[in-house]
């Protein structure tokens, strides 16, 4: 485990001990923080997109060339 996910965990660890409605008042806020909101919604994004299948860049680059003519 990284030191990242480590201290992850303890945030986590901590938020689930919280009371519901302590628990609900820290959700409430990084919601209302945009930057932070932004964050989530790219992260749940990422995590959505991690199953779908892959190609190489160049790959890409090539199909973008061919709809482009």
């Amino acid at each position: 485990m990284t030191q990242a996910e480590s201290v992850a965990e303890v945030f986590m660890t901590a938020l689930k001990a919280l009371p519901k409605r302590e628990r609900d008042a820290v959700l409430v806020r990084i919601a209302r923080d945009r930057a932070m909101a932004r964050d989530l919604l790219d992260l749940a994004a990422i995590a959505e997109r991690r199953v779908q299948p892959s190609r190489p860049f160049r790959e890409y680059l090539a199909q973008k060339k061919r709809k482009a003519r």
